[in-house]
């Protein structure tokens, strides 16, 4: 089966005040379809721009990127429909109800609501918003209108789901609830998720793998966790510290 994200030797540099800055320097790595990947590092470690190239907003300085064998800063039509984000911020339009925002991604690709497995209703009630479908975004609380921001990302059926610090706003709580349900429902539905957040405590509890970024945006460090948590051998404090270790060091 080939990877569905492939990055190989990427580097990617920025002219800043006149100086040429580096945020993403010789990365590779490769993410295999239905794999939920996070990605941890500490603030300028180039996890955004990564995020930026996959989505096609850059091209690379150096070295390839391809998502489903497409490089996609210059094939982005081919790829319309199969790559859907998830932000920090839940970008709603506000002139828009519930459901209505969930309908959005379809709107724009010109998919077919009949033709979907899951509505968008179903979906909104997939993440307990039922009863909710009519209310606008200043109705619901901020934790709410996270929930219509995850409806609407799984509203096309997309291949690919980016989470950019898609829980990072919301309580302790709240955030933790919603963590869950995105994950249960995308292994349920086979997404390949590259999630970016700065929570070890979050990677570690929804990654299949883990990559520790260090800057420039490089892969420092790599743990297999869905290996040691179905063998019951993960050891949270011991891995814990092992990033920690690596995000503090020399390269970070």
């Amino acid at each position: 089966m080939s990877s569905a994200i492939v990055l190989d030797r990427v580097s990617r540099t920025f002219k800043s005040a006149g100086r040429e800055v580096t945020a993403v320097d010789d990365l590779s790595l490769a993410i295999e379809p239905g794999e939920y990947v996070c990605i941890v590092g500490r603030s300028g470690g180039g996890k955004s721009t990564t995020v930026n190239l996959i989505l096609g907003l850059l091209a690379p300085t150096t070295g390839t990127v391809r998502v489903f064998g497409h490089d996609p800063a210059r094939d982005g039509d081919v790829l319309r429909g199969r790559v859907a984000c998830i932000f920090q911020s839940d970008r709603l339009l506000p002139w828009r109800t519930a459901v209505d925002n969930v309908r959005l991604p379809l709107e724009i690709v010109g998919r077919d609501e009949a033709r979907l497995a899951v509505s968008p209703a179903e979906w909104l009630s997939r993440f307990k918003l039922d009863g909710f479908e009519e209310a606008y975004p200043h109705e619901l609380s901020g934790g709410m209108r996270q929930r219509v921001a995850l409806a609407r990302a799984m509203a096309c059926d997309p291949d690919i789901i980016l989470a950019d610090e898609s829980f990072a706003s919301l309580d302790a709580i709240t955030g933790e609830a919603l963590r869950q349900e995105f994950r249960d429902a995308a292994k349920e539905t086979g997404k390949t998720v590259i999630h970016i957040t700065h929570s070890i405590d979050e990677a570690m509890s929804l990654a299949d793998r883990i990559l520790v970024f260090g800057r420039p945006g490089r892969v420092c460090a790599e743990h297999d966790v869905s290996r040691e948590r179905d063998g019951r051998t993960l050891n949270a404090a011991a891995l814990e510290q092992d990033i920690k270790a690596v995000m503090a060091g020399p390269h970070a």
